[in-house]
């Protein structure tokens, strides 16, 4: 029973995979938090991995789960994805919520549905809007290109016909609601997600010369292209990250560019507060770096495209600007963003761009949230309640 007397609904949780604490499993934990009783699903998890709120739920993984150091190297397992999303059977509840960028949301439906909402990061991107930037626009040839034409093809159907297990689409952003209507031909509801401004505070330090990208090392972040703009200028530049494409990354780092490797929040947070700006290159869901920058009080110089656009504002949109766009994905636009930027500095203040970060705030996410699951369990509720 809740606080009210009433019967806590059986809530059952679905999440891609569990190897670490990200956006996306910050998202979960809140519910966990709400639901502790609830029961969890995964591709995969890694134990110890995940927060203790999430831990205690014991998830439970496909067959994947069952391959020997899976966590290493489970990105190429997307072509076993769909099959082990569908081979989760899904137990009696009152609601189901996934968290999806892959897989989750084709948690298949019971004989008699309940109500299932998809958190929607993305649809995958991979099969979608940035399949060049994964795979590469004429890297292969031949039977390979052919062979992955085809996957992909096969792999938007079956996203696309998946959509329709989901009662209910909640979306990160603009920018991913209109994804979703343009891959599933369905609307949704934009919840941001969270940001911890709690921890992400200004302290009174000065902000020193360097600037500064924090991420992981993938291809479509296009973090090349600040490498490269800095290079140009001669600019200091700091990178705390890792990744996949980290080699190519250092090859093209000149004497004014530094790798920090991947460091602890804190560590993170210090960097926040004293860089003299965050450039943010890539083209993002939402973006979760650029909101704890500015709740440190940091401007952000962001490509003017997807998440960034709703979160980051630029001198021509207010009159208290927080940062800039840039809106060609060059190296030429970066670095004269870079430079306008560095003639206009008095414009930005951390006191706004502290106000700006704390419109999406935690407790405001769970509110919103559970609002809307609220919403809808109503009706599943009052109808249990006339049948009884």
């Amino acid at each position: 029973m809740d606080a009210r007397g009433e019967r806590e609904p059986r809530v059952v949780l679905v999440h891609d995979w569990l190897t670490g604490m990200r956006g996306g499993e910050k998202c979960l934990e809140v519910l966990c938090r709400r639901w502790p009783r609830a029961e969890l699903f995964a591709l995969l998890h890694r134990r110890g991995s995940v927060s203790d709120a999430i831990e205690r739920l014991q998830p439970r993984a496909s067959f994947l789960n069952l391959l020997p150091e899976n966590h290493r190297y489970y990105r190429y397992l997307l072509p076993l994805m769909p099959a082990a999303a569908t081979s989760w059977r899904l137990p009696p509840c009152d609601l189901v919520v996934s968290f999806s960028h892959c897989v989750a949301k084709a948690m298949p439906q019971r004989r008699s549905p309940v109500p299932h909402v998809c958190y929607c990061f993305t649809p995958m991107r991979y099969a979608w809007h940035m399949k060049d930037s994964y795979f590469g626009s004429g890297r292969m040839g031949g039977i390979k290109a052919q062979l992955l034409e085809r996957f992909l093809g096969w792999l938007r159907e079956w996203d696309r016909r998946t959509a329709a297990n989901v009662s209910h689409f909640v979306a990160i952003s603009e920018t991913v609601r209109q994804r979703i209507a343009e891959c599933y031909g369905r609307d949704s509801t934009v919840i941001y997600p969270p940001v911890d401004t709690d921890y992400y505070h200004p302290v009174a330090l000065p902000r020193e010369d360097f600037y500064l990208v924090v991420s992981a090392f993938a291809p479509y972040k296009r973090i090349d292209l600040a490498i490269e703009a800095c290079n140009a200028l001669r600019r200091p530049l700091l990178l705390i990250g890792n990744g996949q494409d980290e080699a190519r990354l250092r090859a093209l780092a000149g004497p004014t560019i530094h790798f920090l490797g991947w460091q602890p929040n804190a560590v993170i947070r210090d960097h926040l507060r004293r860089c003299r700006a965050l450039l943010f290159p890539g083209e993002e869901d939402f973006g979760i770096v650029p909101v704890e920058a500015q709740a440190c009080g940091a401007p952000v110089l962001a490509y003017g495209r997807g998440g960034a656009t709703e979160t980051v504002v630029p001198p021509e949109r207010r009159r208290e600007p927080t940062g800039m766009w840039f809106h060609e994905q060059t190296v030429e636009a970066l670095a004269e963003t870079l430079v306008d930027f560095e003639k206009r500095r008095s414009l930005f203040s951390p006191t706004v761009a502290r106000r700006q970060a704390l419109r999406f705030n935690a407790p405001r996410f769970a509110d919103e949230l559970f609002r809307y699951l609220d919403g809808v369990l109503q009706p599943r509720a009052e109808a249990t309640r006339r049948a009884a």
